[in-house]
């Protein structure tokens, strides 16, 4: 009986792999390239005196409201250049980021084909580092001073926020921001839906993102990702017992998906755990049920999380 079992796993074990492997040839053979503006030089590069022709080329980023004495400032000011010097080092090449952002519009294009491939525009922002990467139809916004690396010196942010200051979470963050136009709103305010929502954002990386560790894609340590498989089962009883999934007490959204030091169980485990544990858990009952389903990318994203709840057929692993 173990060793019918056995090759039944192996079977379906090599059928995905089949399928993965047929899925990356397709993505691969897609014809596609990447255009990037490196804004962040075109600024800071430009005399003084020629600043309305950069103007007219990005009137986007040149709101009306502001006269020219700003930007002639900015332009100028040693704080600013510090930064833009700054940010030259560590992106003097952008070849090896624009390879990584043309591989995920390549998937993009395979699971999307309607989505148009957006010009990618590089900038140095205010450090918001609730906007590090913004989708918006056409473009692909980069706030490259928000990639110079977990230790630089200019970051003066909480450890849980600079971890993922590094280049390698580009990719990432745009994805982020592309699923918030293709998944619909939250309607309902309960803390399952908000796990099902970014449980789809998480699982559209699993598809968009195949070469990244699930680490990278939910903005942990490895380490972190190590304490939630660990402790999966604990924290899905927590949920039951204390009877959060159909809550809809907004704190338990800061306690257990709003990025945060840690997540509040209110418990001797808090310190030890990571920020957003109930994402995870919606990203673990997203893969449940599409590996229990066999539904489109795009129907996923549309499925209500009633539905998406009962037929993952969720259990978390001991």
């Amino acid at each position: 009986m173990k060793k019918y079992l056995f090759l039944v796993v192996f079977c379906l074990f090599l059928l995905s792999c089949d399928k993965k492997n047929k899925v990356e040839s397709a993505v691969t053979a897609i014809p596609l390239e990447v255009k990037v503006e490196r804004f962040d030089k075109i600024f800071f590069e430009t005399p003084p005196q020629d600043l309305e022709k950069v103007k007219k080329e990005f009137p986007f980023f040149f709101p009306p409201r502001n006269d020219n004495s700003v930007w002639l400032n900015k332009m100028q000011d040693p704080l600013w250049r510090e930064l833009y010097t700054e940010v030259q080092k560590k992106y003097s090449d952008f070849g090896p980021v624009k390879v990584e952002l043309e591989s995920l519009f390549k998937h993009i294009k395979y699971y999307f084909p309607k989505t148009k491939t957006p010009k990618v525009i590089t900038v140095i922002s205010e450090m918001d580092y609730k906007n590090k990467a913004i989708y918006a139809d056409s473009l692909v916004v980069i706030s490259l001073e928000l990639y110079l690396g977990k230790d630089h010196k200019f970051y003066q942010f909480p450890n849980y926020l600079k971890q993922n200051f590094e280049e390698r979470q580009i990719a990432p963050d745009v994805v982020s921001s592309f699923s918030e136009r293709q998944i619909p709103p939250v309607l309902d305010k309960n803390l399952l839906s908000q796990m099902i929502y970014y449980g789809k954002q998480l699982y559209l990386k699993d598809l968009l993102l195949p070469d990244y560790t699930d680490a990278e894609k939910m903005g942990y340590t490895p380490e972190q990702i190590t304490w939630c498989q660990e402790n999966e089962s604990y924290m899905w009883r927590y949920f039951i017992e204390k009877e959060m999934l159909y809550s809809n007490d907004q704190k338990l959204i800061s306690r257990f998906i709003n990025p945060a030091p840690f997540s509040k169980f209110y418990l001797e485990i808090d310190n030890e755990s990571p920020g957003q544990v109930g994402a995870w858990i919606g990203w673990q009952m997203v893969r449940s049920y599409m590996k229990n389903n066999e539904v489109p990318i795009a129907d996923l994203l549309k499925t209500n999380t009633k539905e998406i709840f009962v037929k993952s057929k969720y259990k978390p692993k001991k």
